[in-house]
């Protein structure tokens, strides 16, 4: 479907020329453009002509740590957390310097406010390395537009760029969501985009030669004569190490990982004479990298990196012309035919015995097993339909607390309770609604689940009220069973992923208006989750003060109690808070005698108004 809408529309030949056009204007960098209300930015694959070579070298640096915030949603790639033993989400070193320069450019930070002024969508493409500094930029922009809650769309149109970063980058833009926001063109045998998976440190003078070839045919095609002066013999080193280093990744054994330090994301669009395919499974656009290149050759992977424009030509004609090239006898299966079109369209002839088949393999690999995204999205709202007794019954135990006459509330209740059958069926079900969102989450990671699923207003606000009715519970299980006293208290040592992911969701989602109006009786659920962790700490801290005697160590724990009070005191004033919190006997309300009792031994200490003789409005 991407492959279609890109050839049928003018935003592939579009896209195009204005990296052409970009590559004749190196020292500008990039060049820009609006259409309407679509602007097309297309970075110069020429910016690094008498600098170091960025494909010389495949050193990896952490993105975040020299980059201001340019790219905060990736940081969050584990949602808070940092999972055991995964690496930070790196880059090519020398690809992020080339975007950091540009970006710190005034003129392209004006170029983009206009764009932004005047776009309901962006398209931004480079080719070769201006295609590295296109995927960093759409990053950047995703990560900005991401922050303001902007409806901007933007599309990234690479052209034989070669790869950006390792796995941990490619999982972190499929959590955004952001992987169906880049289109990675790739032509038949071009040796660019495949570069990074070999060791080149030893190749170092032979690739300045080629790359000084590349940059001086973009910048004007009378250099095309260049080519005859590169030397055989370093065209064929380079060749067969980067077609060895694949072969090393592709005979791998099956299960075994073979991390080579750079990772692809996104969709790859393989093109050839024929027609195009469009692959966006790592192993399979790995594996299709190899097969086309076996069929290569030293010369024509270094000049197939040129003939971009060529290709898409090719293409916008195919789709014009409604040609097609079907193979004599396609299979009576739909899928099969399906499948001998793909390996058509990708220039791989049916007759070749050793490409051929592994080709084919590889394209029934890249085919989704088992349900669609979408398919799986309504499966998982019927999951829901199905566990909503679960939530009201949990709703109900809620209620009967907060009416109770022991008047602890919900989370004292829950805390403090005994081996009743209605206390067992609480417990139960708030794990097996633990066990379905911890479901949800894995299958949105492996990209089983519709790439907008976070941002769709039923999943958003289930997810909030989810985690509004049970992590208070989770948290009285928590202190309940001691394991604050074994990891730390609960917010920073065991707070659920889940909440961390779900929490994101409700702050990135649209604010209507009623939500900022003012409340004129508490809250159904307290609107800050962790309050009861937070009560949990100043308990402790209550302790402490009691027994400290430092008075250094005295003194910031009286600021962390006073700010705590503050802050809970205007919670309550809010009304952001259930009326469990304010019942006579709940765990906060007991804190604040305690907390007001001791801060009157010291003589001038600040009093908050105390809520012991609130009304609760019901």
């Amino acid at each position: 479907m991407l492959a279609s809408f890109l050839t049928s529309t003018p935003l592939l030949s579009e896209s195009w020329r204005l990296c052409d056009l970009a590559n004749t204007m190196p020292s500008q960098g990039f060049v820009a453009e609006q259409t309407g209300s679509l602007g097309y930015l297309a970075f110069s694959g020429v910016q690094l002509v008498a600098g170091p070579d960025p494909t010389s070298a495949r050193n990896l640096e952490p993105l975040l740590t020299s980059t201001n915030d340019l790219f905060s949603p990736l940081q969050h790639q584990i949602d808070g957390e940092e999972e055991e033993g995964q690496e930070p989400v790196m880059v090519h070193a020398g690809l992020l310097r080339v975007f950091l320069s540009v970006y710190s450019n005034p003129s392209f930070q004006n170029q983009m406010l206009k764009i932004l002024e005047k776009s309901k969508s962006i398209v931004i493409s480079g080719h070769g390395i201006g295609g590295t500094t296109a995927g960093l930029c759409a990053l950047w922009l995703l990560s900005y537009l991401q922050s303001i809650s902007s409806t901007i769309s933007v599309l990234c149109i690479t052209f034989g760029s070669p790869l950006l970063g390792n796995e941990s980058l490619s999982r972190a833009i499929l959590r955004q969501g952001w992987a169906g926001n880049f289109c990675h063109v790739v032509s038949k045998h071009d040796l660019v985009p495949r570069l990074l998976f070999a060791p080149l440190a030893p190749l170092t003078p032979q690739l300045h030669s080629l790359l000084q070839f590349w940059q001086l045919s973009m910048t004007s095609p009378h250099f095309a004569l260049l080519a005859a002066k590169l030397p055989d013999e370093s065209k064929a080193e380079i060749f067969h190490t980067v077609l060895a280093s694949l072969n090393g990744l592709t005979q791998a054994e099956q299960g075994k990982k073979v991390n080579c330090g750079f990772s692809p994301f996104g969709n790859y669009f393989f093109c050839s004479e024929d027609g195009a395919i469009c692959i966006d499974n790592a192993t399979s656009i790995i594996k299709m990298m190899h097969l086309l290149l076996l069929s290569s050759s030293p010369s024509c992977s270094i000049e197939d990196h040129l003939k971009y424009g060529y290709y898409v030509r090719k293409l916008t004609l195919q789709v014009l012309m409604r040609t097609s090239f079907p193979p004599r006898e396609l299979p009576e299966s739909s899928y099969e035919a399906g499948v001998a079109l793909a390996l058509q369209s990708s220039g791989i002839a049916c007759q070749d015995e050793h490409v051929a088949p592994p080709a084919k393999a590889c394209l029934k690999l890249e085919r989704r097993t088992g349900r669609t995204p979408n398919l799986n999205c309504a499966n998982l709202a019927i999951k829901l339909s199905k566990i909503a007794p679960y939530r009201a019954e949990i709703e109900w135990y809620k209620a009967s607390c907060d009416q109770s006459d022991d008047q602890m509330g919900y989370y004292d209740s829950f805390k403090q309770r005994g081996a009743s059958k209605r206390d067992s069926k609480v417990n139960m079900n708030r794990l097996k609604l633990a066990r379905f969102w911890d479901n949800v989450i894995n299958m949105l990671e492996n990209n089983d689940l519709p790439r907008d699923f976070r941002r769709r207003a039923k999943w958003v606000n289930a997810s909030q009220f989810y985690m509004l009715l049970v992590e208070p519970l989770d948290i009285a299980e928590y202190y309940r069973t001691g394991m604050h006293r074994k990891k730390g208290h609960y917010i920073a040592h065991g707070r659920e992923r889940r909440y961390h992911i779900f929490e994101r969701w409700w702050k990135e989602r649209p604010i209507k208006e009623e939500e900022q109006k003012t409340r004129s009786k508490f809250a159904s659920s307290t609107q800050d989750t962790c309050f009861w962790a937070r009560v949990e700490e100043a308990k402790e801290w209550l302790d402490n003060v009691r027994d400290e005697s430092d008075p250094r160590n005295q003194a910031r724990l009286w600021s962390d109690l006073d700010n705590f009070a503050r802050c809970a005191s205007e919670l309550v004033e809010r009304k952001e808070v259930s009326k469990d919190v304010v019942a006579k006997n709940s765990s906060y309300c007991l804190w604040v005698r305690d907390y007001e009792e001791l801060k009157s031994q010291f003589v001038g200490a600040p009093q908050f108004p105390s809520i012991m003789d609130r009304e609760v409005v019901s």
